[in-house]
Parts: C-alpha cells; structure tokens; sequence
C-alpha cells in the first residue's frame, strides 16, 4: 500500500517535472523566437541605413565627378574661345575673313560646351548618369588635337606601339587628361610657345600619356599642386592608380606626364 502510493508520488512529481519542463523549454523558444525576430529587425534596420548612406556617398561622389567635368569643360572651351576671339579682334579689319573663321571657332566651341553642360547639369537633376551619353575617349584624342589646331595652338599626337581598348572611366580619364594639358599649354605658354607634343604609350602594363611645349609661360604648373585643373586632374588619376608627374623641360618649356596602370583599370570601373 505504501509502494503503491510512493509510486503514485514519484509519477505525480515526474508529471510535474515533465510539464514544468514543457513550459520552460516553450518559454525559451517563444523568447529565442522573439529575439530571433527583433534581430532579424534591427539587422534589416542596419541594411537600410547603409544603403541610405551607400546611396548618399555615391550621390556625393558622382557630382563631384560632374563637377571635375564641368570644370574641364568650361576650362577648355573658355580658354578657346578666348583665344579665338583675341584673335578675331586683332584680324578683324585687316584680314575679315581669318577673322571670321575665328569667329565660327569660337561660336561652335562655345555650342558644344553647352551641349555638355546640359547634360551634366541634367544628370544632377535627375542622378541618371545615362544622360550624359557616350563620353569622349582616346578615339576622339585626334579631333581635341585638330580643333586645338585649328584654335591656334600647334598641337601634334603621335601613339607608341598597339592601342588596347580601355575600360570607359579610364578612357574619359585619359581624354580629360589631354584636354587638361592643352588647355594649360594655352594659358601659360606665353608668346614663345610654337609646339606641343602629345604622345600616348603602351606598354604591357601601363599607358604613358606625355604633353609637352616648348613655351616659357609663368607658373604653368605650381609646385605645390594648386589650381582646380591640376588637383582635379591628380584626383582623376589617383583613382585609377595612376601617377601625374609635372615639371620644366631641360630645352624650355613643360612637361605633363601621366601614367596609367592597365592591369587595374578593370577593377575601377
């Protein structure tokens, strides 16, 4: 009798145990679940503050990538302009018709740089970059030479070894680049100015890009790196892993080199 009722005990205490067991375990997933839950919320929380903050640096970055292209842009087509009408002027009674054609240089720079400026200005508007279009490239390094020509300044491009096709960022970089330097040989050659070379070279794991003049300009390029163009110019570069090396020619004049590394061009893009 006394056995019977101990067991009954012990069956009611393990019963006991057993749903005191139940509960906590119950207990413990509705809490594991829960917490499971607010992580997964607060995670989700984070992943949206980073995209936000992603999406505001890159929002950051590209504008200050168009306003380096609006920079050179303006830079360059002013500089000719500029220079066209200084030019018009001087001819305008003794030689109307070069005068003239300085004139149209200057009317169709001037067109195209606001052709440029619209689509950049567009893209700040609406952050598509696919408003602006094809950008200009390596391919297009004869016509700036040409037109810098045509504006007076005594350009030449000559190319070493096989051209490689670039990724787009980096074949904008190097178009820039060269327009950068020509608009700088404009502006500071000074009156003895009578060549510039602009000489692009490949080699298995870079591409060298070299303005030189021969002019005697002060201050082409200041030595502590001042000027929007130059700081511009070495940002456009760094971020491709490149170098930009300035200084004055043994001869007379100035030298811009830049130097582009080719096997970490893929990744920049």
């Amino acid at each position: 009798m006394f056995d019977d009722g101990l067991r009954v005990g012990y069956g009611a205490m393990a019963q006991f145990l057993v749903g005191v067991v139940i509960l906590w375990l119950a207990g413990t997933i509705v809490r594991v679940r829960r917490d499971y839950t607010e992580s997964l919320r607060e995670r989700a929380r984070e992943l949206e503050q980073q995209r936000d903050t992603q999406a505001q640096i890159a929002a950051a970055e590209e504008r200050t990538r168009i306003a380096r292209e609006i920079h050179d842009v303006v830079s360059h087509s002013l500089s000719v302009v500029v220079f066209m009408t200084d030019g018009a002027l001087s001819r305008v009674r003794t030689e109307p018709a070069r005068a003239e054609e300085a004139l149209v240089t200057a009317r169709d720079t001037g067109r195209q740089a606001m052709t440029e400026m619209r689509r950049m200005v567009g893209v700040l508007r609406t952050s598509e970059a696919a408003l602006l279009g094809p950008q200009p490239g390596v391919g297009q390094l004869q016509v700036l030479v040409d037109e810098s020509r045509a504006a007076g300044l005594p350009a030449e491009l000559s190319v070493s070894d096989e051209p490689v096709p670039l990724p787009e960022g980096l074949d904008l970089c190097v178009y820039r680049v060269v327009q950068e330097g020509l608009t700088n040989a404009r502006k500071h050659g000074g009156p003895t100015l009578s060549r510039v070379d602009v000489h692009l070279e490949y080699t298995n794991t870079e591409l060298a890009v070299t303005i030189a003049d021969d002019g005697a300009g002060p201050n082409m390029w200041l030595p502590d790196g001042a000027g929007h163009g130059l700081v511009g110019m070495r940002e456009r570069v760094t971020l491709y892993g490149g170098d930009v090396r300035t200084g004055v020619r043994k001869g007379g004049g100035f030298d811009l080199t830049v130097t582009l590394p080719l096997s970490l061009s893929g990744g920049t893009e």
